[in-house]
């Protein structure tokens, strides 16, 4: 085996690498000569990272000290891609090169500094464990709110503080913005803010916000900090521009004060994530805030087909606010994507098991079909029939929607109510309360199981006695979640049982305990519609428990554990690629989100992640609209076709029509009846 040692050469570098051979023109332009401030709009599939890694090559090979240049990424994994990448074309590791992410960076640079902003060079860092903890503390000493059962648990409490740090905001316009229902513990959580603030620095402790916020402030208010990094770094690139905060937007211009060399690499049509506190108008303002700005433009795509392409540069046309620029492929034309209407969201997972099936015959693995979705409520009927069908598959990110907490926390009261003996489902059940552990949540279940008394009249008797003052007041809202869903005499349909589940306390319950709790509590409005089809609870706790046992028909496969169906939210999707991709639930209300209706820059960036979505296949692409589906408090509801949909060229995509079995489907020869689609 052959074997090379990584070293740094003396002197100019001479590495011969080929850049126009390896480059095309636009990339080879970007490498070359992005000299000054420099915008590159890369579009989805165009080479980027390459194209970055070329760049820092050029540098180096021109002569430009590793310790000179400054590359930031977002995450670890793209961080060390590109070092690795580097030292392959190099041949040599450029030792003193500054790279890594955001706050890996802020890290270093605050270590030599710690000085100027109150802290010693061994500052400690805490972990999100470690930081919720402390606020838990510090939440201790409010003595008013904080024992409101509706008060934000600490790790919401966290999320809060942390938004307002990156997004540059108060705690108070933080909460009226994105955090409505806690308003009225908009003063007690920002002194807790303050409370928290002190004792990190009594600990000698940062958590991973400071790294940015003291890292800005140290540019920004000391000279002499401000002076060696911005003539230091004579070059500094940034990856995944559209996807910065304020704060990193702000230090990045700071640090590039003195030479001006600023390459920033991004796709505004993917920026996706304003509810981490990222800010489109970074990418979009560049060049007013640089008037001499260069802009670059990736626009050759190695991914897609010419069909998907086309259909991805047309979805982008509403949208005002954004560098136009279209995609042109390389690949080979197969054919145009397909917008396949079916009855209902069980007439959709019908079809997309049958065509994952047909796909998998044809050769193509299931790891490289992906199903992508709005909102992860969206995939419960697919699931249950990927189960039927004994189709293997796992969900990017997450977990499945049926194996979730807050469905199973829900379920678990249900059981209590069907099967009073269901041990299991008590002490789930309890153990959510505050003041009751696992183990004195068993010591309730088995005084229940020592009386002869049915559950309603057990949970309604006098108990406070036989609990200590904490248990009781915890254990009140599990009395008044069961009361309600035992009292009738005839057996609650599941839906009216999850509901009244919701009403009583279970709702407060994910609002206060979560930062994502809106989309929990939507995951569960989609349980209520999920169970319709069930006449009673009884069969729907059975069909849902059986679920992982279902027998169906599992084809071969070379690995089960490595080749599954690929299911994925389309937020977790960005950056990968599959040969096939459908995408569900194109319906007005749930793709676009109904919280983006009321404002035209959330609609913008949901039109962005429509965009994503469609640009994650290579082949093969299928746009899936149910006609119907039933909503919890409306019944049976027609489902308007998603604005995305509608927008697009006719003659971008195939109409593929679907029976109410999925047992066959056929292709459109036109499109004239679409318009006519709502009413299908």
């Amino acid at each position: 085996m052959k074997r090379y040692t990584l070293h740094e050469p003396a002197g100019k570098i001479e590495t011969h690498i080929d850049f126009k051979g390896s480059l095309n023109k636009d990339q080879y332009d970007v490498a070359t000569r992005a000299d000054g401030p420099c915008l590159v709009l890369a579009g989805a599939g165009s080479g980027k990272t390459q194209t970055l890694i070329y760049r820092l090559a050029y540098l180096l090979e021109k002569g430009i000290p590793p310790e000179n240049i400054l590359l930031m990424t977002f995450t670890n994994k793209a961080a060390r891609e590109m070092r690795d990448r580097t030292e392959m074309l190099l041949r040599y590791s450029p030792k003193g090169l500054w790279s890594g992410t955001f706050h890996h960076v802020g890290n270093r640079s605050l270590r030599i500094y710690a000085e100027e902003v109150g802290y010693t060079r061994d500052f400690g860092i805490l972990d999100q464990h470690d930081s919720r903890d402390l606020i838990k503390t510090c939440i201790k000493k409010m003595k008013t709110f904080a024992k409101d059962e509706k008060f934000p648990k600490p790790s919401v409490v966290q999320s809060i503080i942390s938004l307002s740090t990156n997004i540059s905001s108060s705690v108070e316009d933080t909460i009226e913005d994105r955090y409505p229902y806690f308003t009225k513990f908009g003063w007690e959580i920002k002194k807790i803010k303050e409370e928290y603030e002190k004792k990190k620095k009594e600990s000698g402790n940062m958590d991973y916000d400071d790294l940015l916020s003291k890292w800005k402030w140290l540019l920004k208010n000391v000279p002499s900090v401000k002076k060696r990094f911005s003539e230091q770094f004579r070059y500094i690139m940034v990856d995944e521009y559209q996807d910065t905060n304020s704060i990193q937007a702000d230090i990045v211009d700071i640090l590039g004060s003195c030479h001006r060399n600023i390459l920033a690499v991004g796709d505004d049509a993917q920026s996706i994530y304003s509810f981490r506190g990222a800010k489109v108008e970074n990418i979009l303002n560049f060049p007013k805030k640089f008037k001499d700005t260069k802009i670059f433009k990736l626009v050759t795509n190695y991914r897609s087909t010419p069909e998907i392409l086309e259909l991805a540069n047309d979805s982008l046309l509403n949208n005002e606010n954004q560098f136009h620029k279209e995609l042109m492929a390389v690949n080979a034309s197969i054919e145009k994507p397909a917008l396949v209407k079916v009855k209902d969201p069980y007439s959709q997972a019908r079809f997309i098991s049958q065509r994952v099936i047909e796909l998998k015959n044809e050769g193509i693995r299931l790891d490289d079909i992906a199903v992508l979705f709005r909102a992860h409520y969206q995939s419960a009927e697919l699931e249950m029939e990927l189960v039927k069908k004994g189709i293997p598959y796992v969900v990017r990110g997450g977990i499945r929607f049926f194996e979730q907490a807050h469905i199973k926390d829900v379920l678990a009261y249900m059981k209590v109510a069907i099967n009073p003996l269901d041990e299991v489902a008590w002490i789930r059940a309890l153990s959510l309360c505050p003041g009751i552990g696992p183990g004195y949540a068993e010591k309730i279940y088995l005084s229940f199981r020592s009386k002869d008394q049915t559950v309603h009249g057990f949970i309604t008797g006098d108990l406070s006695k036989a609990m200590s003052k904490k248990a009781y007041s915890g254990f009140t809202r599990f009395r008044r979640i069961i009361e309600r869903i035992t009292a009738s005499k005839n057996e609650l349909s599941p839906g009216e049982m999850i509901r009244l589940i919701l009403d009583e306390g279970y709702e407060t319950h994910l609002l206060s305990s979560f930062e994502n709790g809106k989309d929990r509590v939507e995951d569960i409005h989609e349980l209520m519609s999920f169970s319709n089809e069930y006449a009673t609870s009884s069969d729907f706790l059975s069909d849902i428990t059986l679920r992982e046992n279902f027998k169906g028909e599992t084809f071969s496969t070379q690995n089960e554990d490595d080749d599954q169906l690929i299911l994925s939210t389309i937020h977790q999707a960005k950056g990968l690629e599959w040969d096939s991709v459908i995408l569900i639930g194109l319906c007005e209300g749930q793709f676009p989100h109904p919280k983006a209706m009321a404002e035209d820059a959330e609609m913008e960036e949901e039109r962005r992640l429509f965009y994503v979505a469609v640009t994650r296949a290579k082949r093969y692409l299928y746009m899936i609209h149910p006609a119907t589906r039933y909503d919890y408090q409306k019944g049976t509801v027609i489902a308007g076709s998603s604005r995305f949909l509608k927008e697009l060229n006719k003659s971008g995509y195939e109409v593929w029509e679907v029976d109410s079995s999925a047992s066959f489907f056929g292709r459109q020869n036109g499109h004239d009846d679409y318009d006519d689609f709502d009413d299908y």
